[in-house]
């Protein structure tokens, strides 16, 4: 796994913000409890639904709290590519498609081989097989001649080894690389960009993410977010959240049916809110970034029989 340096680049691309190199992925995960959904499919299985892979679209949730605290910053992937892309050199661009054709050339060399060993493995559980069979049984002349014609179907020369292709006869590999760096350069850090828009229940997401919760979207229990104390592969859910302004009314039967289905799944439903007229406070990074906050009031309800 390569070294992350902070802060990193997120793509925005079309309203969306998204994560293409498989190391920042992991490193935000690790250290900064970001899930994001992964969204890549195979080409010709677009409808796919497990297995996907990147990039990982992140929630504006999760895109600002990164960016209001330092670890990250927003890339704007449309302008960034034309003016790279225009700004390189000819001699530049040969250079990678020669570099990514002996990336290929590579792949199919390791592919080659190993088919080579699987191929000289079935053989040699083959010739011992057929030994063990005539040590017990011994060789019959019509067994024996039937033996020596199916060896030389496989190889005339010594059993068990094939003979080895050259490397101008091997097609390379096509290779898609998951990232534009290189062969572009990494944009500088743009704080004029403006921040992603996200709804009115961040107070609560951004409250949960500094208490060490990890979030995901919580649409499929009928919630804001689905709130768990570690990492979603490795614990269960504690918490279906709902962020709601102070001052805002609520239906009563809401609470009550989001108190039930919590505690059918096993969660317990959480409301919670910023008070707008409370100070705000400043909060510090570890990597010297500071994000003014107000206090946030959070009620956890859960449905219990009588």
């Amino acid at each position: 796994m390569g070294s992350v340096t902070e802060p990193f680049p997120i793509s925005r691309i079309a309203g969306r913000y998204l994560l293409f190199d498989i190391d920042v992925i992991s490193y935000a995960r690790r250290t900064h409890n970001t899930c994001g959904v992964l969204i890549g499919t195979l080409p010709n299985l677009s409808q796919q639904n497990v297995f996907l892979g990147i990039p990982l679209e992140l929630m504006p949730e999760e895109a600002r709290v990164l960016i209001e605290r330092g670890h990250a910053y927003i890339v704007d992937d449309e302008e960034t590519h034309r003016k790279g892309f225009l700004q390189m050199s000819r001699e530049d661009r040969l250079a990678y498609l020669q570099y990514m054709d002996e990336l290929g050339l590579e792949a199919s060399m390791e592919s080659k081989r190993k088919l080579e060993e699987r191929a000289a493995k079935a053989l040699k559980g083959k010739d011992l097989s057929s030994s063990l069979k005539q040590k017990h049984a011994g060789p019959a002349p019509s067994e024996a001649t039937s033996n020596g014609d199916e060896e030389s179907l496989f190889d005339s020369s010594e059993p068990g080894v094939q003979p080895k292709a050259s490397q101008s006869n091997l097609i390379p590999h096509f290779i898609t690389p998951a990232t534009s760096y290189p062969p572009l350069s990494h944009p500088p850090v743009d704080r004029g960009l403006p921040l992603p828009e996200v709804p009115r229940s961040y107070p609560l997401f951004r409250y949960m993410h500094s208490k060490g919760y990890f979030s995901t979207p919580g649409l499929r229990f009928g919630c804001h977010y689905t709130i768990y104390p570690g990492d979603p592969l490795r614990f269960h859910s504690h918490f279906l959240a709902t962020g709601l302004d102070w001052d805002e009314e609520f239906d009563l039967l809401d609470v009550i049916g989001g108190g039930r289905l919590g505690t059918g799944v096993k969660k317990s439903y959480l409301l919670g809110g910023e008070d707008p007229t409370a100070d705000a406070v400043t909060e510090q990074s570890d990597n010297g970034a500071s994000v003014e906050v107000r206090p946030v009031r959070t009620f956890s309800i859960e449905w219990a029989g009588m």
